[in-house]
């Protein structure tokens, strides 16, 4: 399974105010929220960590069909940094989920995967192979006959990313 998301850091500055009173105990438990008050760039942090709670959201929704809002619930680690890839794990009822996020100065995109080896394996597509079922889940099928594999979309002001599992 693969979930995804991207932000866009622009529209994140000029739209949400994540120092007001009661944003960051909303989303976040007390170790993640100690992590962005010792991180070098806190503002970065708050979105790093959001983009892996809504990729693993994608992921965890596929997986039950359940859709609800409880981001306190999906708790974030870090675990490895090269550069400006940060690779994490999210951990939601005892299920675990890999990430890799990419960091630039417009943007953080994460990709969340339930296997680590996969990702390996990401790659991003174009939206012209990407068609919804009937619940809205995104699929894709790369080349005519092959077989039909989950899909993630995101969108955050000038930005989208569209990732499968190769």
């Amino acid at each position: 399974m693969i979930g995804n998301d991207v932000i866009d850091l622009f529209k994140s500055r000029n739209d949400s105010n994540w120092q007001r009173k009661g944003f960051l105990s909303k989303l976040f438990d007390d170790d993640e929220q100690l992590l962005i008050a010792s991180s070098r760039d806190p503002e970065v942090t708050v979105w790093l960590l959001w983009s892996m709670k809504e990729a693993a959201y994608k992921i965890w929704n596929r997986e039950t069909s359940i859709r609800t809002y409880c981001p306190k619930k999906f708790i974030c680690s870090l675990s490895i940094s090269v550069g400006q890839c940060i690779k994490g794990m999210v951990q939601l009822n005892g299920n675990v989920y890999y990430t890799k996020s990419y960091l630039s100065q417009d943007l953080i995109h994460t990709i969340a995967v339930d296997v680590p080896s996969n990702l390996d394996l990401v790659i991003e597509i174009i939206r012209t192979h990407v068609f919804k079922d009937s619940n809205g889940l995104p699929y894709c099928s790369l080349s005519k006959g092959e077989d039909v594999r989950p899909a993630s979309i995101s969108n955050h002001g000038r930005f989208e990313r569209i990732v499968t599992i190769a």
